[in-house]
């Protein structure tokens, strides 16, 4: 379908800009009269200059606003379709205002409202599409939707501490390569200048800095690129090569610090969306199939994927997860007494607890624990350098008589 720039004056005549699939002239100006629009002017344009005309991908935030506005909606016994045509006329995104637009004509057309999300993956990804088709089969449409608004803020929350968790020793990082460069390229060539000159002989660990130093500003090219290059040569490998992109989780589960916390956070994730689908009437093996695209490593993919074989196979659900290895003891004693008591979603819904503690718990403890143990290894690699240069210069004056 041809792409088209337009603009346009809505009711109260403020100007709008956006960009618009539609099958002719025709019918952009009757899909923008349909979003409270007049057409101006319009131009044709290439599919791929699309995605940036329109505002680019749709926020977090905006699903987490729709959810709420249709979980609203759906209480007040308001017709979906209609609340999809307040939305659209209301909606700030223009890029989420064309998909709604689009999901409108689809439902006029007949389709209900899980059909008209999938044929939007980019937006509303399987497990959103799933949960919305249980909510019509059950008629707990509300419910669903509040848990989906509920399931976003969670992993808004989960992104911004983990990027709490990365920035602080990325930011170090920089700065300690940034100063070490500084050393070995400015300040230590002028001190062995100065050393030379006195003639007097070098101690091993200044020996050490100034081969340092020289390689450094030899070889810089080699020094800096090489990173680069086995930065790029690895990202080749984990995109093309499965066996690569399975070792690189299964290193990042494994790492001395983080490890354990990604592996927590994964798992927080896997539990959050699996209780949230089976309180909406999907099944267990079909939770379990969504949550493989979900959980954002094949090695716990792999293991979710064994866990409904085994369930397949005949094992209850409490069996196939002990036998994952990747639960504690305390989780997997919450879904047996979850299974005996016939209470498995408030099951689930206490390991989605237990792990999203545990997680804010392990962030706050690491980030406390990274910021003295960075600015302590800062000051050493510092000290080191220093005393590397200025041990010389003390010999010199402790032999000088006054």
């Amino acid at each position: 379908m041809p792409s088209f720039q337009y603009k346009a004056v809505d009711k109260a005549g403020r100007p709008a800009r956006g960009a618009l699939d539609a099958v002719n002239e025709v019918d952009l100006e009757l899909r923008l009269r349909r979003m409270g629009l007049d057409l101006i002017t319009y131009k044709q344009v290439d599919q791929g200059a699309t995605t940036f005309a329109t505002g680019g991908r749709i926020t977090r935030q905006d699903l987490i606003n729709f959810c709420f506005d249709m979980e609203q909606m759906s209480r007040s016994g308001i017709p979906l379709i209609d609340g999809l045509r307040d939305l659209r006329d209301t909606i700030d995104s223009p890029r989420f205002r064309e998909v709604l637009t689009v999901m409108t004509e689809d439902m006029e057309g007949g389709k209900v409202l899980s059909q008209c999300m999938a044929a939007h993956p980019e937006v509303f990804d399987g497990v959103f599409v799933s949960l919305v088709k249980a909510g019509e089969q059950t008629g707990r449409m509300a419910e669903v939707f509040k848990s989906l608004a509920s399931a976003l803020k969670w992993q808004d929350e989960l992104a911004s501490q983990t990027k709490r968790l990365l920035i602080y020793p990325a930011m170090v990082l920089v700065v300690v390569v940034a100063v070490i460069v500084f050393l070995l390229v400015f300040l230590v060539p002028q001190v062995v200048g100065l050393l030379k000159t006195m003639g007097i002989a070098l101690p091993a660990q200044t020996k050490l800095l100034i081969f340092a130093s020289n390689f450094v500003i030899a070889y810089w090219p080699l020094v800096f690129g090489t990173p680069v290059a086995a930065a790029i040569i690895l990202v080749f490998m984990i995109r093309r090569n499965p066996a690569a992109a399975y070792m690189w989780d299964y290193t990042k589960l494994h790492a001395p610090l983080t490890g354990p916390i990604l592996q927590k956070i994964i798992l927080a994730r896997f539990a959050n969306f699996f209780a949230l689908m089976y309180q909406s009437g999907i099944t267990v093996l079909d939770a379990l199939r969504a949550c493989e695209a979900i959980v954002g490593n094949r090695v716990i993919a792999d293991g979710v994927m064994r866990a409904g074989q085994q369930i397949t196979a005949g094992e209850n659900l409490t069996e196939a997860f002990r036998n994952l290895g990747m639960f504690p003891p305390l989780v997997i004693r919450m879904l047996h007494v979850g299974e005996n008591t016939g209470a498995l979603d408030a099951a689930l819904n206490n390991i989605n607890y237990f792990y999203t503690r545990d997680v804010r718990e392990s962030v706050d403890k690491v980030l406390k624990l990274l910021e003295p143990s960075l600015t302590l290894g800062l000051g050493v690699i510092l000290a080191l350098i220093m005393w590397s240069v200025l041990s010389p210069v003390y010999d010199i004056l402790g032999k000088l008589k006054f």
